[in-house]
């Protein structure tokens, strides 16, 4: 796996209130090595672990997206929702943003059957043929195209399961961490001093209310996928041109 810096501050960290826990008497006991201390009720997350985990998960996703492999991100709680679908869309990779349906990646087969139905209805709207239909009809199927693009539209272009999945508030999402674990799907987990870090493969200690938190370490995440993909278009090109010089000197041979 490549190892690469980057730019992890504490500072900045501090200024996005990622060190802000839950109060103290929801904290669950586990997220003890990852707690600096208390402050008026709340506990401090130890920003220095947080800043080790988020390296570590930023190395495996630029080592993954280096090898073509696919990301899905999930955040459904209303205040990461944007945040995620802009992260999700900026760095190519798939999303779920408003409500996890059970069943997702463990009913795979039911998924693809939605999806193919989603296409399907797309396709005749670009096409204008659901203006031919009887009113009644045309709106029936309107409101199912409205539902699956609201719940499908981010993974529309998934064809498989994804290989890593990006979980933005653990206790949120636990459905969908359940599935992934299910399956066996390396997870990145936001929790905060609230949750279970023994559930995720790389758990990010950190504020999962602050929008300024979840919005810097999906920064974080995103810059290291992008960085990955770059390195894949650099590693094809390098070896286009390691073919090109091996036929020009088998001619001039």
């Amino acid at each position: 796996m490549a190892r690469r810096y980057w730019n992890i501050n504490l500072e900045q960290m501090m200024e996005a209130g990622v060190h802000f826990g839950h109060a103290i008497k929801k904290w669950n006991p586990r997220m003890g090595p990852y707690i600096y201390a208390d402050r008026k009720g709340i506990h401090i997350t130890n920003l220095l672990r947080t800043a080790c985990f988020l390296s570590e998960a930023c190395d495996l996703v630029f080592d993954a997206a280096s090898k073509r492999k696919q990301f899905l991100i999930v955040g459904t709680k209303k205040g990461a929702a944007d945040l995620v679908a802009r992260a999700a869309i900026r760095s190519r990779c798939h999303y779920v943003n408003k409500k996890w349906l059970g069943g997702m990646l463990t009913n795979w087969s039911t998924t693809k059957t939605r999806l193919q139905k989603f296409k399907d209805l797309r396709t005749k709207q670009k096409m204008g043929r659901l203006s031919h239909l009887p009113k009644r009809d045309a709106a029936m199927l309107k409101r199912q195209l409205s539902h699956l693009q609201k719940y499908l539209g981010g993974i529309k272009y998934m064809t498989g399961l994804p290989d890593i999945v990006i979980i933005i508030d653990q206790q949120k999402e636990y459905t969908a961490l359940r599935e992934c674990i299910t399956l066996g799907i390396p997870t990145i987990s936001l929790i905060d001093t609230n949750s279970d870090p023994d559930l995720a493969d790389i758990p990010i200690p950190a504020n999962d209310d602050s929008i300024a938190s979840i919005r810097f370490i999906l920064n974080k995440l995103v810059f290291a996928i992008c960085e990955g993909h770059s390195n894949y278009k650099t590693d094809i090109s390098k070896k286009k041109e390691k073919k090109k010089r091996k036929r020009e000197y088998h001619v001039i041979s």
